[in-house]
């Protein structure tokens, strides 16, 4: 049955489930079997624009594709059942994998889209009612280097520190592996005072659409080699410090560790950094030239990352290499400058804050503090020792699987890793072999082909809770219209499967609000604090941006002002010498594979490319590549090819481009089947973040 809007109503206000920008629409149920209306809300994000998957988001609601009962694998296929024989199935499931394996043979994998009280309760469920360590989501491979690398140096991550407005009157932004213009669009518009001035700077291998913005209006394209963004920020603090604009005031009042990272950036000299990441010297100088002038001008000046930075086997060390050129220009901390990552997923930020990671508890707390177990505990009711320790990190926990001592059932929810996984083919074998897969989804992802139970749940429109943005602003997700039959909620699906288990149902509550209140007794005092919001608060449209408890009632929209979240309330400088790739070309793989994304898809695409008007902009799965690359192997523009690393092969359709780097090819990652671009990636992992190596790895492009 497909869900129909069969009533009008009026307006509900809400965001777009898409990307961490959450621009503000409002939704308008139809009459008869028509779409809801989609209308776009002035809102500090977005100023009223929406990208086109904003505009068309409304598409997935009432279409065919939509899963409206729970499905059962008989006889080796998907079929239709009721909902207490696919949670029988599912309980049967948990209870074979835990008496031969113990708690931990069930994991538990999430994601980034699920609204905070589903990511609360979704680590809460694991560990209570289910036991067990394992459990981590999809953020791990979207925010985890950005995080690490701030929480090194500050102490503390959240996305921007910042309102994203405070880009606005900038004249000076370095962006570093960060494509804007096609990931979330409205947030371009921050960027005009840049762009106009000549001072928009974009450091990526390809001339992106953001890159272009950036030369169109007399700004720098810096086109590094992938994989070399550290040498760049290396050598970028290098021009900082010989050419004179070092903040050495700042440095020595706010900052600690600078000595540590000079001895290591003064290596980096102009003609030894342009040799290794391919930007000229004269590149070099008048980023930080630019960047300095506004600064020392009153005029703005901000350093912002993204996954092209951070998606790496030392992503971390890289995001300390820029944080540490911020650093020495004095940005951070300061009104009118700056440094900031751009958060991916819809509720990436919030997603990491309350529980569903390895390694951390809610409010951003970690799991090994004593402290922070004693004050989870008392709100949980539980003994400390009740909870478990820190898990596996996403790769680590899907490779693990079906493994001999690893888990042998499986509840995933809200992410489709046999598409967006590196190293793709292994992980879809490693879920094949688990003795019970569940996925809960609202449509039929390549993921939940491989299910043994899929449970059919909500989407965006039809749930109510909270996301947090890349501001770290606490948003209202409202219901605004009625979700098909058969669907199940996901808070409800917990609470029933802890009943089934003989666990104690009302420490998983139903109602969101009633979740969002815990959570915030959770969080208080810890890093992400949400103990003074409430949704009377949010509904009243007051802005709050965390931290927001019993010492920041009002929320902190500006971080690091007055201090950092260090012990000494220093910034630090935490620089390391740069690795050499975990995978470099050779003759037999000469060109290094780099991925991200379009404009017109989102993620692993299985909800974009349902929708027609997405799909027709970008159908099928593509290659871009320099002309001579292309001939060199007797291809043209629009020829089949194929891109084989050493983990797999990618079939694609040639799209040449001059403005490519010859060493360098370029794949969207939301397509399916043999298209997927993980099939090629490497799961190399960072040490500190555990990471994968997504946006370098060794390849070859042949006919197919």
């Amino acid at each position: 049955m497909v869900h129909a809007l069969t009533t009008t109503g009026p307006p509900t206000h809400t965001h777009c489930p898409y990307c961490a920008l959450q621009c503000a629409m409002s939704v308008t149920p139809s009459a008869g079997d028509g779409p809801a209306t989609i209308t776009p809300e002035q809102f500090p994000t977005n100023r009223g624009g929406l990208c086109r998957k904003g505009w068309t988001s409304a598409g997935l609601l009432d279409h065919p594709d939509r899963l409206t009962t729970p499905l059962i694998r008989v006889d080796g296929h998907l079929r239709p059942t009721d909902w207490d024989t696919a949670l029988t199935r599912v309980t049967d499931g948990i209870r074979r994998a835990q008496a031969s394996g113990g708690p931990d043979a069930v994991a538990v994998f999430g994601g980034g889209g699920l609204t905070n009280e589903k990511a609360y309760t979704l680590g809460k469920f694991t560990r209570l009612a289910l036991g067990s360590r394992l459990v981590d989501y999809n953020g791990r491979w979207c925010m985890s280097s950005a995080a690490a690398g701030a929480n090194r140096s500050f102490g503390l991550d959240r996305g921007l520190p910042f309102p994203v407005t405070d880009l606005d009157d900038a004249r000076a932004v370095l962006l570093i592996g960060a494509n804007p213009a096609d990931t979330m669009p409205p947030f371009v518009q921050h960027l005009d005072t840049a762009a106009a001035a000549g001072g928009m700077v974009v450091a990526d291998p390809r001339l992106s659409a953001t890159a272009h913005r950036a030369v169109d209006g007399g700004g720098i394209h810096l086109r590094l080699r992938p994989g070399t963004d550290a040498a760049l920020a290396l050598g970028l603090l290098h021009v900082a410090v010989v050419g004179g604009h070092l903040d050495t005031e700042y440095v020595s009042a706010r900052t600690s560790g600078f000595e540590d990272a000079w001895a290591i950036a003064a290596n980096w000299m102009p003609d030894r950094t342009e040799r290794v990441t391919g930007v000229s010297a004269d590149q070099l100088e008048r980023t930080v030239e630019l960047l300095a002038g506004s600064r020392d001008a009153g005029t703005g000046a901000y350093v912002l990352t993204a996954r092209g930075a951070e998606q790496h086997s030392r992503g971390t060390d890289t995001v300390g290499a820029v944080i540490a050129l911020a650093l020495a220009l004095g940005l951070p901390g300061r009104t009118g400058t700056g440094y900031g990552t751009l958060t991916g997923q819809g509720n990436g930020q919030g997603g990491r804050e309350h529980g569903q990671k390895a390694d951390q508890l809610p409010g951003y707390r970690m799991i090994t503090d004593p402290a922070a177990r004693a004050h989870v505990a008392a709100v949980w009711g539980v003994e400390p020792e009740e909870i478990p320790g820190p898990g596996l990190s996403a790769f680590e926990l899907l490779d693990a699987l079906g493994q001999p001592g690893g888990p042998t059932a499986m509840l995933l929810h809200a992410s489709n890793p046999v598409v967006s996984a590196p190293d793709a083919d292994r992980v879809t074998s490693r879920l094949r072999s688990l003795d019970t897969l569940v996925v809960a989804d609202f449509v039929l992802s390549e993921t939940a082909e491989l299910a043994d139970v899929v449970l059919p749940v909500p989407q965006w429109a039809e749930e109510e809770g909270t996301l947090t943005n890349l501001e770290g602003r606490v948003l209202r997700r409202r219901r605004s219209v009625t979700p098909p039959e058969g669907a199940r909620d996901e808070l409800w699906i917990w609470n029933e499967l802890a009943r089934r288990l003989g666990r104690r149902p009302d420490r998983f509550p139903t109602d969101p609000r009633v979740v969002f209140d815990e959570l915030a007794r959770a969080s208080a005092g810890g890093k992400a604090d949400y103990s003074a919001m409430d949704w009377d608060r949010l509904d009243a449209g007051e802005a709050l941006f965390w931290p927001c408890g019993a010492d920041t009632p009002a929320g902190t929209p500006r971080m690091f002002l007055d201090r950092f979240a260090t012990e000494d309330g220093r910034a630090r400088f935490a620089v390391a010498a740069v690795d050499p790739p975990a995978e470099d070309t050779c003759a037999d793989y000469p060109l290094l594979g780099t991925t991200g994304r379009v404009l017109s898809h989102y993620q692993s695409g299985a909800q974009t490319r349902r929708v027609p008007e997405l799909l027709s902009a970008d159908p099928e799965m593509w290659v871009q590549v320099h002309p001579v690359v292309a001939r060199a192997v007797g291809l043209d523009d629009g020829g089949r090819a194929r891109v084989v690393s050493r983990r797999g092969a990618v079939e694609a359709l040639v799209r040449c481009d001059e403005d490519m780097r010859t060493d360098t090819l370029f794949l969207p990652f939301h397509y399916s089947g043999a298209a997927r671009a993980n099939l090629v990636t490497l799961p190399e992992l960072d040490p500190y973040s555990r990471m994968p190596q997504f946006k370098a790895c060794a390849v070859r492009l042949e006919a197919a």
